[in-house]
C-alpha cells in the first residue's frame, strides 16, 4: 500500500462564499516550520488556539486569524497540521492560500486529507467513507448511521467475521502442513458450523445494503391513484408549497414530479405521478407509462383515493407490488364527507392500512407522517443497537466473500482438496479486507477519494 506524500498540502475546508468564518487546513511535515515562520517567534503549543495576525511574505497583514497547531498522530491526518480560522471573505481565503503556495505548500487534491488519515492508520476505509456520508446526510437516520460507522461500527462487525474466518483457516492450514493426515469426519462438522456462522454474519451485513441506499438517496415514495383524486394536492401539502399544478380538470399531471422532503427522521423522494385512467387519451397514456416505471422502483406507495367516488381498479402490475409493509391507502377529501356520502367502499380494498386525510385542510397529515415513519423504520435490518447501512462497494465485496465461503462449504462437504479450500477462505478474507482497506489497490483508493470534497 502506498504511503502518504511527503508534500505539505493546504485547502479551504469550508464552502466557498461569503460567511462569518472560513477555515484553511494545512497538513504535512512542514507545518511546524510554517507555524514558526508565520506566527513565531516561539513555536505554537499543540492543540491551543492562538489569536494573531496573518502576514504574507511581503509583510502585509491579510487578516487577524485564529490558528491551531496539531502534532503528529493527534491530528485528523496523523501528521503535523494547522487549522487557520479567518473571516469568511473569499478574497481573504484566496489571498492566504496564494501566500501558502508561495511558501512552497501544495494545493490539496479532493479527499487528500482523509486519504492521509487512512494511510496513517487514523481510520479504516469504511470510516473514511463515513466522513462523506456524515457531510451529505439528509436525515436524522442517515446522520446516526454515518456517525456510528465513523466510530467503527461496521469495522467491528467485520472484525468479528474476520476473526471467525481466521480460526477456520488456521484449522484447515494445519492439515496442509501435515498432508499425511486425513481430516476426521467430526472436524468436518466443526468447520461447517464455523463457516455457517461466518456466512450468517455476512448475510446480515449484506441485508443492510438496501437500507443504506435509502438513507443515502432517500426513500422512493410514489403517489398513485386515479385522476383528480388529490395526488398533487397531497404532494403540495407534504412539501409545504405549491409545487404541482392543481385543477378540478382531471389529468393535470401528465409527467411525474419528484421532490425530496424530510418527514420525521427520514428523507423521502416524493414522486407525484400521472393519474391511472382506465381509458386514457394518447398523452395521458404516455404519463401512465411513466407512472408504471416509477412504480417498478418504488420503496413505498401512497395510494390516494377520492372518498366521495367509487374505488377504481389498479393495473395488475401495480396491484401485485402493494403490501401492508410498503403501502398506505389514503382516503382523501374527508372534509367533504359531511356534505357528500362516502362512496369508496373500504370492505372492497386489499388488506392494506387505511387513513382518512384531507390534502386540502391538512386533516390526518400528522397521522400519515407517523405511519410513513413506521414503514420506513421497518426497512432497517436488525444489527443490535447499531445502525449498519453498507454502501454499494461494501455490498460488492460481501457478495464476493459469500461466493468464496459457499464454494468452501461445498469443498468441506465433499472432502475437496484442502489447498483449494484454503484458497477460497483466503479469497473471502481478501474481500473482507477490501471493506476496511487492508489491501494494496492504488486505483481503487484513487477512485474512492476523488469523490470527496476539496479540504476533506
Amino acid at each position: 500500500m502506498s504511503r502518504p506524500s511527503t508534500d505539505t498540502i493546504a485547502a479551504l475546508a469550508t464552502p466557498v462564499g461569503t460567511s462569518a468564518i472560513a477555515v484553511v487546513r494545512v497538513s504535512g511535515p512542514d507545518c511546524a516550520a510554517l507555524a514558526l515562520a508565520l506566527f513565531g517567534p516561539a513555536p505554537l503549543p499543540p492543540r491551543v488556539a492562538r489569536h494573531t495576525d496573518y502576514s504574507n511574505l511581503a509583510g502585509a497583514v491579510l487578516d487577524d486569524v485564529l490558528v491551531t497547531f496539531y502534532q503528529g498522530q493527534r491530528s485528523y491526518t496523523g501528521e503535523d497540521s494547522l487549522e487557520i480560522g479567518l473571516h469568511g471573505n473569499p478574497f481573504i481565503a484566496q489571498s492566504i492560500l496564494n501566500d501558502l503556495l508561495a511558501r512552497g505548500i501544495r494545493l490539496a487534491e479532493a479527499g487528500e486529507f482523509s486519504r492521509r488519515a487512512f494511510l496513517n492508520g487514523k481510520m479504516d476505509l469504511s470510516q473514511a467513507e463515513a466522513v462523506m456520508d456524515l457531510i451529505h446526510a439528509r436525515s436524522e437516520r442517515a446522520l446516526a448511521a454515518a456517525n456510528q460507522q465513523l466510530r467503527g461500527s461496521l469495522g467491528r462487525h467485520l472484525g468479528e467475521l474476520t476473526d471467525g474466518l481466521l480460526l477456520v483457516l488456521a484449522r484447515i492450514e494445519a492439515y496442509i502442513d501435515f498432508p499425511d493426515e486425513d481430516l476426521p469426519s467430526e472436524d468436518h462438522q466443526i468447520v461447517l458450523r464455523e463457516l455457517d456462522t461466518v456466512l450468517r454474519g455476512t448475510a446480515r451485513l449484506l441485508a443492510t445494503h438496501h437500507y443504506g441506499e435509502l438513507l443515502r438517496d432517500g426513500i422512493k415514495t410514489v403517489i398513485i391513484g386515479e385522476p383528480n383524486a388529490g395526488k398533487s394536492s397531497l404532494l403540495n401539502r407534504l412539501i409545504g408549497r405549491d409545487r404541482a399544478l392543481v385543477s378540478p380538470e382531471p389529468g393535470t399531471t401528465r409527467d411525474f414530479i419528484e421532490e425530496r422532503i424530510i418527514l420525521g427522521p427520514h428523507c423521502l423522494r416524493l414522486i407525484d405521478t400521472a393519474g391511472l385512467n382506465p381509458t386514457p387519451a394518447a398523452l395521458e397514456k404516455l404519463g401512465m407509462d411513466k407512472t408504471l416505471e416509477r412504480a417498478a422502483e418504488a420503496d413505498l406507495f401512497l395510494w390516494v383515493l377520492d372518498a366521495t367516488r367509487p374505488t377504481p381498479p389498479l393495473p395488475d402490475f401495480i396491484a401485485a407490488r402493494l403490501t401492508p409493509e410498503n403501502t398506505l391507502i389514503l382516503l382523501n377529501k374527508s372534509d367533504l364527507l359531511s356534505d357528500v356520502a362516502g362512496v369508496a367502499d373500504p370492505d372492497s380494498f386489499p388488506p392494506l392500512p387505511i387513513l382518512n386525510i384531507s390534502a386540502l385542510t391538512g386533516d390526518g397529515i400528522d397521522a400519515l407522517t407517523d405511519h410513513i415513519t413506521r414503514l420506513a423504520d421497518a426497512f432497517r435490518q436488525d444489527q443490535g443497537d447499531e445502525i449498519i447501512a453498507i454502501n454499494a462497494r461494501h455490498a460488492d465485496a460481501l457478495r464476493r466473500a459469500t461466493e468464496c465461503l459457499e464454494t468452501a462449504r461445498i469443498k468441506v462437504s465433499t472432502n475437496g482438496p484442502t489447498e483449494l479450500l484454503a484458497s477460497d477462505l483466503r479469497g473471502a478474507l481478501d474481500a473482507f479486507g477490501e471493506i476496511a482497506g487492508r489491501i494494496d489497490n492504488e486505483r481503487m483508493l484513487d477512485h474512492l477519494f476523488k469523490t470527496f470534497c476539496i479540504g476533506k
